[in-house]
């Protein structure tokens, strides 16, 4: 079992160091797959792929792991006994709908910890804080078993309240005055609205940091979107951006200077690719790629989220000599072309983000044509002067497209949002053939 801790202030290395040690992690990373891995001892084996001598120059020459991998082949990719295995965890499917295990031994416990305690650090979290978790532990879900242990290892306190309602968080920040709060953004946002309606607004003044997951804070100019001046503007709290998955268990989080999402060296490689599967260079939008190291129960090789970035090498205020990773700009399989224009649902969010009286919307997306795809953006409005008209104008002069706009109640169009089959809020309706 790994000694993670030995390695904690890597990111203040030297960049010649931090890459010579992320070079022997790498192939230590190569050997294990190759040895106990079945689906990696049978793709290597296929492709001549010798572990000792793939560098990080080189590792651009390995094949792909995409979800329909996982799918297809699930028990292939466990790399340890049945008894090893102390966590299950299921992410959702790509082709068949039917969750994929992704199973954790003790020692991934342990790094998951180490990773999650690192991001935490880095925000600026202490032993003194107090934390309340508005995700889930439940369900198979990793983001709040993972926040749990982070915090745990800061040394902070933990509030585990979970997947509830406005009234039952608000007395939980009455009675245990939390000093930061994790979650999704637009329910925390929710969440600081509803405590001034209910004129609780002092209930809020000891929280300082809010850490939120799910969906974006920031464009891709690293400024933020109406959703991220909200937080800080309701709560009087910075608030941090965070991006994982259940299939790297590898956080890219925000340091306190709040300019790209940090990467652990020592537990990843990121590369971003064009739709080729060309390596791009920094700056350059394409699909993140993860190869997650230091894992015993389902090592990954060169993971494709699906997620667009972008990779960020310059100096951070922080002094970190780590990359960072850019907002997420959106789903590779959620990409839209309309006319030949492309386009990802996080831009016209963005853009309805900053519209005033928009309350709730979410998107649909039929095809058009073998070409061309057609867009419907469903709204609840408050007030007159949002006439779908006038909003669509708005969206084109943003966009470059005209996306037809629906206006509805706003209990319809929650209802078809916040689904309580989903962990998350559900934006974006796919329907192209």
């Amino acid at each position: 079992m790994r000694n993670f801790r030995k390695y904690k202030k890597i990111s203040f290395f030297s960049h010649n160091r931090i890459q010579s040690i992320q070079q022997r992690f790498l192939r230590k990373h190569l050997v294990y797959c190759k040895e106990h891995s079945p689906f990696y001892q049978r793709l290597f084996k296929r492709h001549k792929i010798n572990p000792e001598k793939t560098s990080l120059d080189n590792l651009c020459d390995l094949p792909f792991t995409d979800k329909e991998d996982i799918e297809r082949n699930n028990d292939e990719f466990f790399a340890t006994s049945p008894e090893r295995i102390v966590d299950i965890v299921l992410s959702s499917g790509t082709t068949t709908g039917k969750p994929t295990k992704i199973v954790y031994t003790e020692s991934d416990l342990k790094r998951l910890a180490y990773n999650e305690e690192k991001s935490f650090l880095g925000c600026g979290f202490t032993a003194k804080d107090v934390v309340l978790l508005t995700c889930t532990l439940d369900r198979c879900f990793v983001a709040g078993l993972a926040y749990y242990l982070g915090i745990r290892a800061v040394g902070a306190t933990a509030i585990r309240n979970g997947l509830n309602s406005l009234e039952s968080h608000g007395e939980v920040i009455q009675r245990m005055r939390p000093t930061a709060i994790v979650g999704v953004p637009s329910f925390i946002r929710k969440l600081g609205i509803f405590l001034d309606e209910e004129k609780r607004t002092a209930q809020k003044k000891n929280v300082s940091k809010l850490v939120c997951i799910g969906e974006p804070l920031r464009g891709e100019d690293l400024r933020f979107l109406k959703l991220g001046k909200d937080l800080e503007e309701i709560w009087n709290a910075k608030a941090y951006s965070t991006y994982s998955s259940s299939e790297i268990v590898t956080t890219f989080c925000e340091c306190a200077a709040q300019q790209g999402g940090h990467l652990h060296p020592d537990l990843a490689v990121i590369e971003i690719v064009d739709d080729n599967g060309a390596l791009l260079g920094a700056g350059e939008k394409g699909e993140i790629v993860v190869t997650p190291m230091s894992i015993e129960g389902m090592p990954l090789v060169r993971f494709k989220t699906g997620d667009i970035s972008f990779i960020i090498d310059k100096p951070c205020s922080c002094g970190r000599n780590t990359l960072m990773l850019g907002p997420i700009l959106g789903r590779k399989q959620q990409m839209m072309k309309v006319h030949g224009t492309t386009i990802y649902p996080q831009a016209i969010y963005s853009a309805l983000e900053e519209i005033g009286g928009v309350k709730e919307y979410y998107i649909t997306v039929t095809s058009e044509s073998e070409l061309s795809d057609a867009i419907e953006v469903h709204l609840a409005v408050e007030g007159s002067s949002c006439a779908p008209e006038t909003i669509q104008d708005k969206l084109q002069a943003r966009l470059r497209v005209k996306p037809r706009v629906l206006i509805s109640d706003e209990g319809s169009i929650r209802e078809q949002v916040y689904n309580p089959k989903s962990r998350k809020p559900i934006h974006f309706i796919d329907r192209r053939r």
